[in-house]
């Protein structure tokens, strides 16, 4: 069986030391999550596991900044590990780029081709020959099983949404997150018998993402995952290990399990600490008794008696005091003015780029205090709607804009600042006015303590960046918070914190995530993006039914006179059709809705809708 093995591992980084005693063992069908703060450690065991990081040992006694321990796996063993940032030539096209994985073996299959034309013009000694080298390259060929090549390679980009169009790409001129696709990609269709994943549903949508899940349950060999995804942890792992204070725990189950064990193992732990402290207060006070007895009595024995209970003190195996609250974020999202009722108002808004509609005359309001997801495929334009909204960008047609007294904070996708060069103290205080003190006393509540406060915004890493953005963002006073996937790059207790903070919010919240254990969590209702048009859905479940109904991965081309009224036939049905959809929701949301405002708002809606229904019907008969 296989068996992956790590011992006593002890590692530094220059001076620093990163990892103490990380001692573990996985087997053939496990599924490891690892997990941990940032900067715990844990892409670093990956890249140890895949050898991209050596240990530095010292030949001879150790010494400080030499590393220890020992990893053991199998000679024969392929490992494969996710880069997260992969690099090749720029000319290769992405399936080329997939088919390295299967270099060997092609290389194989070409020398056969080869050799079968050749085959065609020779006899005698030269064709025995040849037919002995091809008879041996094909058993080479089959052995590497590469009659399952193309399958192999279907399935996968099947799974992961790469169509014709995107296979013929140039790898180059990809972005970081399509890159990043297509190395997973790569690793899947290779099918190694360890594979290390470093945040593998970076970039995926929900379909991909489900593909995955059930990819990995079934792999045959170890997998070992970082990921900050919980949901995912959930329908993967059936192990986890945690990093803490530079070592190892391994838990068996899934990520929930996990949490159950470990807030058990806390609470253990934290009634053991509290009884043997009750026994070492108790021991210190009998060895100061005993030494003032002495004192008094000038009695040798009492000073031997205090010396033996000071002996058993400093032996005893002393419980660590368990961190019950960890330090972490405290943000303050206190609503002091509130908005209007009305708080995000679409009307008839639709978005082309260069031909291709992302939404097509969308009609929705999100009213005060409440919290709603935005989901779709990647491509569809959930970001771009935002973008609309915060008024980044116009529309091709429609509005879309904030109602009464919104004070607006917005998180983008893609954090950047105004100058890199400036510390993390110098940007807040740069953009707020206020002392050094109370800077950086408001920094620390975003986990800026000491020295880190003077850290250049460009040396920052992705969870820091999020937190610094927060803290500028929310320093004003706000009530209503557009968040674009804000729970990327947070550790696992970053975003617990940030959701507690969230959940207190009393102002209005809309966003965009894939993280389902944050959706799940935060939204009182949903948004999708299906078939160019934006559907009201009242939880994950009813989406993802709906999504799996949909044909929603091929963008439609349209007129580019598309504000006209006039439009081709086909576009009338594809329009009708979507129409209708939207009544069919709005009346499955009116039986449901107690809220009278907002019952005279759906209804509103449908008859907006019907009187649409009514023109296109007439327009389409002619």
């Amino acid at each position: 069986m296989l068996e992956l093995s790590v011992n006593q591992l002890m590692k530094y980084m220059g001076i620093n030391l990163i990892l103490k005693d990380v001692t573990f063992n996985v087997y053939e069908g496990d599924r490891v999550g690892l997990i941990g703060s940032n900067g715990s450690g844990k892409s670093t065991i990956l890249k140890l596991l895949a050898g991209i990081i050596k240990l530095k040992l010292f030949k001879g006694s150790w010494s400080k900044g030499y590393d220890y321990g020992f990893i053991s796996i199998p000679k024969e063993a392929k490992v494969a590990y996710l880069d997260q940032a992969p690099s090749y030539d720029d000319a290769l096209t992405v399936i080329e780029v997939i088919q390295l994985a299967y270099k060997n073996t092609l290389d194989i299959e070409k020398k056969l081709r080869n050799l079968e034309s050749k085959m065609a013009t020779m006899s005698g000694s030269d064709l025995d020959r040849i037919m002995e080298n091809y008879s041996r390259l094909t058993h080479a060929f089959e052995a590497a099983r590469g009659y399952e090549i193309q399958e192999n390679i279907s399935r996968v980009c099947s799974g992961l949404a790469f169509d014709e169009e995107f296979l013929k790409k140039p790898f180059g001129l990809l972005s970081g997150g399509e890159k990043t696709r297509v190395e997973l990609g790569k690793i899947l269709v290779h099918q190694p018998d360890i594979l290390l994943l470093d945040e593998p549903t970076n970039h995926l949508d929900d379909q991909a993402l489900e593909w995955l899940e059930n990819f990995l349950k079934t792999y045959k060999g170890i997998v070992m995952i970082v990921s900050h995804d919980r949901y995912f942890l959930d329908q993967v792992t059936n192990k986890i290990l945690e990093i803490e204070d530079l070592t190892t725990k391994m838990y068996k189950g899934n990520f929930s399990k996990y949490k159950e064990e470990k807030d058990e193992f806390l609470r253990i732990q934290s009634a053991d600490y509290k009884e043997q402290q009750k026994q070492i207060k108790n021991m210190k006070k009998q060895i100061h008794d005993l030494r003032q007895w002495a004192l008094q009595s000038d009695n040798n024995k009492f000073f031997q008696r205090a010396a033996s209970i000071e002996k058993k003190l400093e032996k005893m195996n002393k419980i660590k005091r368990p961190v019950l609250e960890k330090r972490n974020m405290h943000l303050d999202l206190d609503v002091k003015n509130r908005s209007g009722n009305e708080v995000i108002i679409a009307k008839d808004l639709s978005k082309t780029y260069d031909g291709v509609n992302l939404f097509n005359l969308v009609n929705f309001k999100i009213y005060y205090q409440e919290r709603v997801g935005l989901l779709g495929p990647n491509g569809c334009g959930k970001s771009t709607l935002l973008k609309l909204l915060m008024g980044h960008e116009s529309p091709t047609f429609g509005s879309i804009a904030f109602g009464a007294s919104a004070r607006v904070a917005y998180l983008p996708q893609h954090i950047c600042f105004e100058n890199e060069a400036l510390s993390v103290l110098e940007t807040l205080k740069d953009t707020h006015i206020m002392s050094v003190s109370e800077a950086r006393e408001y920094l620390a509540k975003y986990m800026f303590y000491g020295k880190s406060v003077f850290t250049k915004v460009s040396d920052l890493s992705g969870g820091e960046s999020i937190r610094l953005k927060l803290a500028l963002l929310l320093y004003e006073d706000v009530n209503v918070l557009i968040l674009d996937e804000p729970t990327n790059h947070l550790d696992i207790e970053s975003i617990e914190t940030l959701e507690a903070a969230l959940m207190d919010f009393k102002g209005t919240i809309f966003f965009i995530s894939h993280d389902r254990y944050f959706i799940n969590k935060m939204s009182d209702r949903l948004y999708g993006i299906l078939n160019h048009q934006v559907i009201d859905f009242e939880d994950y479940e009813a989406y993802k039914i709906a999504s799996q109904n949909e044909a929603i991965n091929q963008p439609r081309v349209i007129e580019k006179n598309s504000k006209e009224k006039k439009k081709a036939k086909i576009h009338y049905e594809e329009e009708i059709e979507a129409i209708e959809v939207k009544v069919s929701l709005l009346e499955r949301n009116m039986i449901s809705e107690v809220n009278r405002d907002k019952l005279e708002d759906l209804q509103n809606k449908k008859d907006d809708l019907l009187n649409q229904l009514e023109k296109l019907y007439s327009e389409w008969i002619i």
